[in-house]
């Protein structure tokens, strides 16, 4: 089998629990701004929310659209869907969203026993397109930031996935050559394929169980069946 000698990670949906940190922290806004008073239901709100955030990174990802659509308008679409026309209030709760979900600390399954398994054995970099200012936040919260060589986003790259040249940034800058790395991401678009124009082999980590046709390295349901090959 063949062996590496660094290994890049995806931090949301791979690492980082979004769906679970991203829901608690639209609860808490849900019940602070008292939404229910404005007709809405929490349940709708957090199905709402879904819906349109999945649409806007996936436009993001292919370049269509920018990255301050997300914060500017996410949540006004939010409440447009719901028959709720508030741009203010959805601004309100952007920048709080933004500010509070980072905090949250929950990871995927085993990440961390995983990680520091992993962590004795190879250095690893985190390779994001999410926002610069909060994947430190993030990384700290979560109590993974030690784990990681380098935290390489779009931002710092000038490249976002999945562009070959962020993986190249990544790599050229933490001195290892495409062959010697691996990529272990969720997302068949910007971690897959984009690592693997960059010709870097990959993981496909899939707990959904998606069915698919691109080809991949490896694919795993659960973090620590990465140290089966790792």
């Amino acid at each position: 089998m063949k062996s590496y000698s660094c290994l890049l990670f995806d931090l949301d949906h791979t690492l980082w629990d979004y769906e679970t940190n991203s829901r608690l922290t639209l609860v808490e806004l849900f019940n602070q701004h008292q939404l229910t008073e404005k007709g809405l239901s929490e349940k709708e709100f957090l199905d709402t929310f879904y819906v349109v955030n999945t649409e806007l990174w996936d436009q993001y990802d292919r370049g269509q659209l920018h990255r301050d659509v997300i914060r500017n308008e996410r949540f006004h679409r939010i409440f447009l869907s719901l028959g709720l026309d508030d741009y203010s209030l959805s601004l309100q709760l952007s920048d709080e969203y933004v500010h509070e979900s980072p905090k949250k600390g929950n990871l995927m399954e085993e990440c961390a026993e995983t990680l520091a398994y992993l962590h004795n054995k190879y250095p690893m970099v985190i390779v994001t397109n999410g926002f610069e200012e909060i994947q430190s936040t993030k990384l700290h919260s979560s109590g993974i930031h030690h784990f990681f060589k380098d935290v390489v986003t779009s931002a710092k790259a000038g490249y976002k996935k999945p562009a070959k040249e962020i993986f190249e940034f990544a790599l050229t800058k933490n001195n290892f050559k495409p062959h010697e790395a691996i990529m272990i991401g969720d997302n068949l678009l910007t971690d897959i394929a984009g690592a693997t124009n960059a010709k870097v082999d990959t993981v496909f980590f899939n707990p959904n169980k998606i069915t698919h046709q691109a080809f991949v390295n490896f694919e795993i349901e659960k973090l620590n069946e990465l140290k089966k090959f790792l």
